[in-house]
């Protein structure tokens, strides 16, 4: 096994060199519209895929909070690859938090995570709003407990490189837990990339559509059966609070970087008018405190509710409205960074080569993860006002 050790910490997996690499190569890669393969590479030689595992399974036994300070790190240096390289997390964390409830079936991915193994999410589908409680793509369970999956995923990240694709499908025989969830192997027949990933921000995450013509998930692949609807299966919560957290941490990386930057234009900048760097305005300097005032209100909220989910605290029914609440201010906050950035940084900016206008294609991409910013009032509305009357 190559890279850090067991007790490895962010800044050994994640150090100044590598992240200088991968902040090099984004430019290019969003050029190109390239797949971040170098740097997925990297990466996984550096510990990063493996940091969730626990020791006992083989990897660096790192917590929730601080994977989610080294994906936010990462999406500081490359928005599109922490947002690729976070899906692969966010399975491991749902697998990690599934075996320590008891589920062993999930015990696969971790060992197979430790391993070197990549996972990528198959679960959203072209106009599905229901995402985790129901699916369009049908499953047929075979005599020794296979299952065929038939459908169309859409952006499924890490496609160039996945090699164990999580999967939900509902069967075709219905009963009383119709869903099916399942891990195909990348050497699996039925699969296979649809269309074209050529997206406007985000581009390096290679988040191609997948489509399955009876693709079969073996039956020691096949981890899990739920109803369809809203349901209280662990899983469901395992995969929503590592999906939303891990997602929210990438855009509070991208609001950092913005910041970043609004403060090195604000400061290369001068004023005709006053000869005075535009870092001593009253009014840039009040328009990057405003944004500065949300990402830390945002910093206290992301880690808050992340070392509540590590702990295990109990918000009962309020876990979901503040799970949609981090998401949706996550990715407000920064696209409001990303602004002020572009504002303060000029006409200059507007380049498509400057960095702040890639960020600002790539911001674009969280108007469209789950929970949208429809469906987390609908959650909070039900939550604070109850549900709406027939």
């Amino acid at each position: 096994m190559t890279g850090p050790a067991a007790g490895a910490g962010v800044a050994e997996v994640l150090d100044p060199a590598l992240l200088g690499r991968i902040r090099e190569r984004a430019a290019d890669f969003d050029v190109r519209n390239a797949f971040c393969h170098e740097d997925v590479e990297e990466l996984a030689a550096a510990g990063l895929l493996r940091a969730l595992v626990p020791v006992e399974h083989g990897g660096l036994g790192w917590d929730l909070p601080t994977a989610a300070a080294a994906q936010r790190l990462l999406a500081a240096h490359a928005p599109a690859t922490a947002l690729a390289v976070n899906m692969h997390q966010v399975w491991v964390a749902a697998a990690r938090r599934m075996v320590a409830g008891g589920h062993a079936e999930f015990a696969q991915v971790l060992d197979e995570a430790a391993a070197g193994e990549i996972f990528a999410f198959g679960i959203s589908e072209p106009g599905n709003d229901a995402v985790l409680f129901d699916s369009t793509t049908d499953v047929r369970t075979d005599a020794d407990g296979s299952a065929s999956f038939t459908g169309l995923k859409i952006f499924t990240s890490l496609t160039p490189v996945w090699t164990r694709l999580g999967l939900l499908g509902r069967d075709v025989d219905g009963g009383e837990t119709p869903l099916v969830v399942g891990f195909l192997p990348r050497s699996a027949e039925g699969w296979s990339p649809a269309g074209e990933w050529d997206a406007l921000g985000m581009r390096a995450s290679g988040s191609f559509a997948t489509a399955l013509d009876d693709a079969t998930v073996p039956a020691e692949r096949v981890v899990r059966r739920l109803p369809a609807g809203p349901n209280r299966d662990p899983l469901i919560f395992a995969i929503f609070s590592s999906f939303l957290g891990l997602l929210s941490a990438v855009y509070t990386g991208l609001g950092d970087r913005a910041l970043e930057l609004g403060a090195e234009h604000a400061a290369a900048r001068t004023a005709l008018t006053t000869g005075r760097a535009l870092a001593q305005d009253p009014d840039v300097r009040y328009r990057l405190a405003e944004a500065q005032l949300d990402q830390l209100a945002l910093d206290a909220q992301l880690r808050g509710t992340l070392t509540d989910l590590e702990s295990g605290v109990d918000h009962g029914e309020i876990w979901f409205p503040r799970l949609v609440s981090l998401r949706t201010r996550a990715t407000r906050t920064a696209r409001a960074a990303v602004d002020a950035a572009l504002q303060v940084g000029g006409g200059g900016q507007y380049a498509r080569t400057s960095e702040l206008s890639r960020l600002h294609r790539d911001v674009l991409a969280g108007i469209h993860h789950p929970s949208d910013d429809a469906s987390a009032h609908r959650t909070l509305a039900a939550q604070l006002l109850g549900p709406l009357e027939d």
